[in-house]
């Protein structure tokens, strides 16, 4: 488990601020907003991540049936703040099996979510199916929600993206087939306005998926 930040878009080692740059620094794609150290699951993990977040912090709530709480990931730093969270869940998938779900936010250019979608980004917009109407449909912190299918990623995932206050929002499930999920119309939960009830998210082990 990796102990230090690391690019968001790509993963690898990043520069603090220092002398000659006053934010995070990767030799690949220059300035960017330090992923965080992944931490197993837990609320008090999420309760870190929720406390310095500006942007919303989606969970589906209520979780499907069986499903767990199995990670969550956070792009900024003290002074910045998170500028992109990632939570992950995981439980049964409704054809059978064990079905995963990332669900990311983030402003403009952050590039985690395309980074988890396995495509260049940083934004989804050019391999977004926006000439149809949205694939699915969920209910974002009460407001109906669009999203698309992203073009061009893996074919072991289906990939979802549109946008919400103004910022990015993704769902990235594994396997493709569990995207079925997105076809229920999910309720999503910015979490930093859930208040005790994020002491209630049932967590299970770390998805190896926040690692990649």
């Amino acid at each position: 488990m990796r102990g230090e930040p690391s690019c968001p878009k790509c993963g690898g080692r990043v520069r603090a601020p220092g002398l000659f740059a006053d934010s995070w620094q990767c030799d690949e794609h220059g300035a960017v907003y330090p992923l965080q150290p992944v931490v197993p699951p837990s609320v008090e993990a999420l309760g870190v991540v929720v406390s310095r977040s500006r942007v919303p912090v989606w969970m589906p709530w209520p979780l499907p049936v069986g499903w767990l709480f199995t990670g969550v990931a956070s792009a900024g730093d003290d002074r910045s703040g998170g500028r992109a969270t990632a939570v992950a869940c995981s439980g049964p998938g409704p054809l059978g099996g064990q079905g995963e779900m990332v669900l990311v936010a983030e402003e403009l250019g952050v590039g985690l979510g395309a980074r988890f979608a396995g495509i260049p980004g940083p934004d989804p917009g050019p391999a977004m199916c926006v000439g149809k109407p949205p694939a699915a449909k969920v209910i974002a912190a009460g407001r109906p929600t669009g999203l698309w299918h992203v073009n061009g990623t893996p074919p072991d995932r289906a990939v979802f993206a549109g946008e919400s206050f103004g910022l990015w929002l993704w769902a990235i499930v594994w396997p493709e087939e569990s995207g079925l999920l997105m076809y229920d119309e999910l309720i999503l939960t910015d979490l930093r306005e859930a208040g005790a009830e994020v002491d209630l998210v049932p967590c299970g082990a770390l998805s190896p998926r926040l690692l990649s």
